[in-house]
């Protein structure tokens, strides 16, 4: 908590403390925290949605399939998207009704968790689905197993290769980029957006 108070009073833009504990996502909201990401989708501790409701803290709830012992083991689905969808709008509907607004929350498709390398990909090519859940949407894709698996295990090419995601879900109209690398990444969008972005006329 003393890195979180520290960190409070230095920078400028939020902090996020990524927890499923109630108890810690309490202490660093009051420590200077500004957003909570949960893995478990505030469901992984039953006081995690009042603390949420009181904080008053942006709220980021995340889909995975198990838990992170057992995520990986066989991960199945019908149809990945839409059932990650479903669980997501139902996410929001159940923190809308506990009280926490609307504004205050952004929703995660967990790539990488409880999902196989297929399902990973099939989740982004078709990440257009969950801009219809109306509110910002995470992609936490940066340097993940699925990336390596394509360009290479070698940690500058998962970075490029994560850029190319990055670039990917721009174009999808996702909200929110999680990236290990920020200025590779800041760089790469902003020479991306000039160049296809500007020419036709979008924002």
């Amino acid at each position: 908590m003393p890195v979180v108070e520290q960190l409070a009073q230095r920078l400028t833009c939020p902090i996020s403390i990524d927890t499923s504990k109630a108890s810690i996502a309490e202490e660093a909201v009051s420590a200077g925290a500004q957003i909570i990401n949960d893995v478990t989708g505030l469901e992984g501790d039953p006081r995690m949605i009042e603390v949420a409701k009181n904080s008053n803290a942006g709220i980021c709830a995340m889909h995975m399939q198990g838990n992170p012992q057992t995520m990986q083991d066989n991960p199945t689905y019908v149809d990945v998207v839409e059932e990650i969808f479903q669980y997501l709008e139902l996410r929001k509907t159940d923190l809308l009704h506990s009280g926490i607004d609307g504004d205050r929350i952004c929703l995660d498709p967990g790539i990488g968790f409880g999902k196989s390398h297929e399902h990973n990909i099939e989740l982004l090519r078709r990440a257009e689905r969950f801009g219809d859940l109306n509110v910002p949407i995470l992609i936490g894709h940066s340097r993940k197993g699925f990336v390596g698996k394509i360009v290479g295990d070698d940690l500058t090419l998962r970075d490029i290769g994560t850029i190319g995601v990055s670039l990917a879900m721009a174009v999808k109209g996702m909200h929110v980029l999680r990236v290990h690398n920020v200025s590779w990444t800041v760089a790469a969008l902003r020479l991306f957006q000039s160049c296809v972005y500007t020419s036709r006329g979008q924002k």
